[in-house]
């Protein structure tokens, strides 16, 4: 399986960055996971020699302008998201609209919508997990956001991808609002199995604090050796990754296996 980094918060090669994320996982299935906020993502495939026009199918991680905005310069796929991803919603503090700039109906005209709140199987090797299950009594307690009526906005969209690999699982998250140990608990419980290779992905960590820390404690235990937190992963929560694992930052244009 190939990983290559189209959309991310810092610059790498010679590619663009913003504050998005966007990644064309190849596997058995070949799949365009998230979009970034602009056409960043295209630009930056062209400037690698990637070709988008055989992704197979386009996942959205959640419906945040970061992960989504970026759709509208794409199109003629099979899209494949949470049915919750559409929801208009807005950042408590500023009372600033974070949602997808682009309504279920407009995009409808440029993709194939497929929506699913339980796990999906994309190939024998890559599942869309779906709404993820929070059961851990650390994670997705309280939340910046809230939807279109006032109410509180859990973000329960949120999901990634699990891939299948001979040395075990990959999972792939946008920006893991559901909480990254919540996610990967998930992924093993769809699979049917423990073993975990990576996880890759914005995490949604952003201090050096209880949280972070039981996180980090969580993947020693469950024997994960390669973690890439990215995007929305904070320096704080880094640096405390940094002290248990060989992390890098991760930039647009790079490449990983597994």
């Amino acid at each position: 399986m190939k990983l290559t980094v189209l959309t991310e918060n810092v610059a790498g090669r010679n590619c663009l960055a913003e504050f998005g994320l966007s990644y064309l996982i190849d596997a058995d299935k070949k799949i365009l996971f998230d979009t970034g906020n602009s056409d960043v993502f295209i630009i930056n495939a062209a400037r690698l020699k990637v070709s988008l026009n055989d992704a197979d199918m386009v996942v959205l991680s959640h419906g945040h302008w970061d992960h989504g905005n970026g759709l509208k310069y794409f199109g003629n796929k099979t899209l494949l998201t949470h049915p919750g991803s559409f929801q208009k919603r807005y950042n408590k503090k500023e009372n600033r609209y974070i949602g997808l700039d682009s309504s279920f109906e407009e995009l409808k005209e440029k993709y194939r919508i497929i929506t699913s709140s339980v796990p999906f199987q994309i190939s024998p090797e890559i599942t869309f997990l779906g709404e993820i299950p929070r059961e851990n009594d650390f994670e997705a307690n309280q939340t910046y956001f809230t939807l279109e009526d006032g109410s509180d906005d859990f973000v329960m969209d949120d999901s990634a991808l699990m891939v299948k690999t001979h040395d075990g699982l990959v999972v792939i998250t946008g920006c893991a609002h559901a909480g990254i140990c919540n996610t990967v608990d998930y992924a093993c419980k769809v699979a049917g199995t423990d073993k975990v290779l990576a996880v890759f992905g914005g995490f949604h960590l952003k201090s050096d604090n209880e949280i972070t820390h039981r996180t980090i404690e969580y993947f020693k235990q469950k024997g994960i050796s390669r973690v890439y937190p990215s995007h929305c992963t904070a320096f704080p929560a880094l640096t405390a990754f940094s002290r248990e694992y060989k992390i890098f930052q991760v930039l647009t244009g790079d490449f990983f296996y597994f």
